[in-house]
């Protein structure tokens, strides 16, 4: 099989990427696996993690730019992991850039599958910024997207694509709706909710961090390793599981960001805890406040996807891969 990622240089890309390697196979259309025979890795910047393995073909370029799209789905493509965004807070301060890569860029994608032998499988990451306005306490498989945002707007009529491309037979589409993924390594990106990886990440690290909402704000969470393991078993799913919905709610976990600095406090230390800073920001604030943090999940459950135990086993394992130093090995 020859597996396509968009976004494979960044965070979640690399690491899939990893996981596909190590895997070897997906399953084709007739549920029979497959050897993975090629990664094309596309991204409009250099990945980090190079590594060695020949079945990996890096490719730098704009995913709105038509050549780019010609060279990646150059002698065909049989699976799709469309990972590329412009994330929610820089979405919202371009309009324009976010409608070219999140909109534009995906509608490229799935006009180069409709000219494939036979329809890739994709898997898109779309978000739960689908939601906003006025939510019920818990949000089911039944409750109506209403973006309040242009990041989740682009996301719903990917979504809204993708469903409708599978109808066609042009592709065979499922779209993850993904909770804000936490313990992020590295440097804060543009995302209005990169605070909930930097308030965990920078103190174990020793540097102070900023959170621009209150404790009381509560997050729908998954750690990258579960998203991970969730693309994967997204593709394998067969097509008539999917229903007529190719759309669903990742099984996340609530935490509040008093749990966070509590869960932060049990592994890293009460000097750890003390170094998270509240400093409102009314921008951030307003975008976050329009997320809903309480899910039923019960279709992705019956589906077989996984979610996580708790905040603090989550933070745990964020600090015995990249900051073993930091940790106590119970509460200080």
């Amino acid at each position: 099989m020859k597996v396509l990622v968009t976004g494979g240089a960044g965070f979640l890309g690399q690491r899939l990427i990893r996981a596909l390697r190590e895997h070897g196979t997906l399953r084709d259309a007739q549920r029979a696996p497959q050897p993975i025979r090629q990664i094309v890795a596309l991204d409009a910047a250099d990945a980090t993690d190079t590594g060695d393995d020949a079945r990996v073909r890096r490719l730098r370029g704009d995913l709105a730019d038509p050549a780019t799209i010609a060279a990646a789905f150059e002698g065909g493509i049989d699976s799709v992991f469309h990972l590329a965004a412009v994330v929610s807070g820089a979405a919202e301060a371009d309009f324009d850039l976010g409608m070219r890569v999140n909109l534009d860029g995906t509608r490229a994608l799935l006009d180069a599958c409709r000219r494939c032998a036979a329809p890739p499988r994709f898997v898109f990451a779309s978000s739960v910024a689908v939601f906003g306005g006025a939510l019920p306490d818990v949000v089911t498989d039944a409750t109506t997207p209403a973006p309040q945002t242009s990041y989740g707007v682009q996301k719903l009529t990917g979504e809204l694509l993708i469903g409708d491309c599978s109808r066609r037979g042009y592709v065979d589409g499922r779209a993850l709706r993904l909770p804000t993924i936490v313990v992020r390594p590295g440097k804060p990106n543009a995302a209005a909710s990169s605070f909930a990886s930097g308030i965990i990440r920078e103190p174990l690290a020793g540097v102070d961090a900023i959170c621009p909402v209150a404790d009381d704000a509560a997050l729908w969470l998954m750690s990258p390793a579960t998203v991970i393991r969730n693309l994967l078993h997204a593709h394998e799913i067969p097509a008539d599981a999917w229903g007529t919905s190719r759309a669903l709610n990742l099984p996340g976990l609530t935490a509040t960001v008093r749990d966070m600095v509590t869960a932060l406090r049990a592994v890293g230390g009460a000097a750890a805890a003390d170094r998270v800073r509240f400093q409102r920001d009314e921008r951030i604030a307003h975008i976050v406040s329009g997320w809903p943090a309480r899910f039923d999940a019960a279709r992705a459950l019956q589906l077989g996807f996984t979610r996580d135990a708790d905040i603090t086993a989550i933070v745990r394992d964020y600090a015995r891969q990249h900051a073993p130093q930091a940790q106590t090995g119970g509460n200080a």
